[in-house]
């Protein structure tokens, strides 16, 4: 039997093999010789203190051989001539319920409107290079959902909603490394996901499923107010009783499309704001307190929240070591995310800086009912555009130049490929936002001195961090609360708040499914 140790150690002997034996063999007091083998259970970095620490959980093999093994995937069913059961959108949520589904004996029909994820690349490239938005094939939709191009960050707050280790073995069990296992903040890189999320498609494929790509819902069929099928863009009618809808927070025609046929959807508040890059090395000085980072310590994070006259402002998505990139998915509109590479190597961080949104902000828009919140949000998006030149440029200033509402003269290169243009961006956001967002990069820099700096750039908008609709569902049986059948499911639906409760939530309206099934 292993014996289990906790430790902190300095980051080199959290990496270096033999200087942690000899580590564990001091804590212990057994002979460096008399240990098999360590296996690193959990990790996390401790940068509070002047010198940076490693906390470890590990599993010391003392006299006894260590086995590793690696989490497999479950004895998937053939599934080819069960019940059918409808998932709109391959983000996250989908293709996790479309497994449980395949698990639980049923056939699911995965419907995505954009492409897969090799050939998705290439619209990526023209967003980047051309400024062209497709509107089914971007960085919002297509195989794998924004989830696939998000830096693939694993770390969520929701462990009550589900097993979160459960959702991290599936995943590692299809490719994801087993540091995710490990580490107290895990993530896979955009790199590395893609083949991950090729990898799930494929299995549901294997076992009877079906994906079709390049499918747009345009209507969802409804008799006795239980779900009868969908339609596609091309005519083809899908029939069937039960439907996952997980289209993400971006879907804004099917939030149009359940509003317009009159299916219960609320105004959800969500949060907006502007995305700040820093350099790297200046993020490593402030958070580990060092001149240099030491090559045994990742590219440092952040994480900060604060209060701005009762409103929260925080940073949301922090990509250390990545890139920002153009999220739009419409023409005429300037969306920004970001994401890292899994080495976290590149030169440049960058983080959504969020401004706390409540129901009555929307009161201007109050006309446009449960869409009021999509609305205000898309108002912000266009501004953008405009002022960014009608382009995927977009609206930038200089971090002190914002914080004093000062024009940026000059805009210093950014990882942000289609480029920037200097706005004065009090004239994107409505002026409460952008008076709580200065004073809220005033507060940072209380907290992480060196913050506040002109080697910074804020670009605007970061507006895609939650969905502004929900789709109400019963508490028991996840089905919407008027139509029998449609399960409201992941972000999309306002259920979840990245990739690992998406995923969770995704399994929870499969084995609904089947529970309402075994039922009837």
């Amino acid at each position: 039997m292993p014996k289990e140790l906790q430790l902190q150690v300095k980051p080199k002997v959290a990496t270096i093999d033999w200087l942690l034996k000899k580590e564990v063999s001091y804590k212990l007091k057994i002979a460096s010789e008399d240990i098999k083998h360590i296996e690193i259970l959990k990790r996390s970095i401790d940068a509070r203190q002047k010198s940076v620490k490693i906390n470890l959980r590990v599993a010391v093999y003392i006299h006894e051989e260590f086995e590793e093994t690696i989490p497999s995937l479950p004895d998937y069913p053939n599934v080819s001539n069960r019940k059918e059961i409808l998932v709109i959108g391959a983000g996250p949520a989908g293709l996790f319920a479309a497994l449980k589904l395949i698990e639980k004996g049923l056939k699911p029909i995965v419907i995505e409107r954009g492409k897969d994820v090799r050939a998705r690349r290439r619209d990526l490239a023209a967003i980047n290079k051309f400024h062209l938005v497709d509107e089914d094939s971007n960085y919002c939709f297509g195989e794998g959902g924004a989830g696939t191009y998000s830096d693939g960050k694993l770390y969520t707050r929701s462990k009550k909603r589900g097993d979160v280790n459960a959702i991290l073995k599936l995943l590692v069990a299809f490719g994801a490394t087993k540091n995710i296992l490990i580490d107290a903040h895990p993530h896979i890189g955009t790199n590395k996901l893609p083949k991950i999320i090729e990898s799930m498609r494929k299995a549901i494929i294997a076992q009877g499923g079906e994906v079709r790509f390049e499918s747009r819902v345009i209507d969802i069929k409804i008799k006795e107010n239980t779900i009868s099928g969908v339609q596609l863009q091309d005519g083809t009618l899908i029939n069937a009783n039960k439907l996952i809808l997980a289209t993400g927070h971006s879907a804004r025609d099917i939030f149009e499309l359940l509003h317009r046929k009159k299916i219960l959807i609320e105004t959800k508040p969500f949060a907006l704001g502007v995305r700040v890059e820093h350099p790297q090395a200046l993020i490593d000085s402030i958070q580990y307190k060092c001149d240099i980072r030491s090559e045994y310590l990742p590219p440092a994070p952040y994480s900060i929240v604060k209060q701005v006259k009762n409103r929260g402002v925080y940073s949301f998505c922090m990509c250390p070591g990545g890139v920002i990139a153009p999220c739009a998915t419409s023409p005429g509109e300037v969306v920004t995310n970001g994401w890292s590479p899994s080495k976290r190597d590149q030169p440049t961080s960058n983080s959504g800086i969020a401004v706390e949104l409540r129901l009555e902000d929307f009161k201007e828009y109050k006309k446009h009912g449960p869409l009021a919140a999509m609305e205000f949000q898309k108002s912000i998006e266009q501004n953008a555009w405009r002022l960014g030149g009608e382009t995927q440029k977009v609206p930038a200033q200089k971090l002190v130049d914002f914080t004093q509402g000062k024009l940026s003269s000059t805009i210093p290169k950014t990882s942000y490929q289609p480029g920037t243009s200097s706005v004065q961006l009090s004239k994107v956001f409505p002026s409460f936002i952008y008076k709580t967002l200065q004073e809220g990069f005033k507060q940072f820099d209380k907290s992480m001195r060196g913050y506040l700096t002109n080697e910074a750039v804020v670009h605007a908008p970061e507006s895609r961090t939650s969905s502004p609709v929900r789709v109400p569902r019963k508490n028991d049986t996840l089905e919407h609360l008027q139509i029998k059948g449609l399960y409201p499911c992941g972000e999309g639906a306002g259920y979840a708040g990245g990739i690992i409760s998406a995923a969770i939530d995704g399994e929870k309206c499969a084995e609904q499914c089947k529970i309402s099934i075994s039922n009837s």
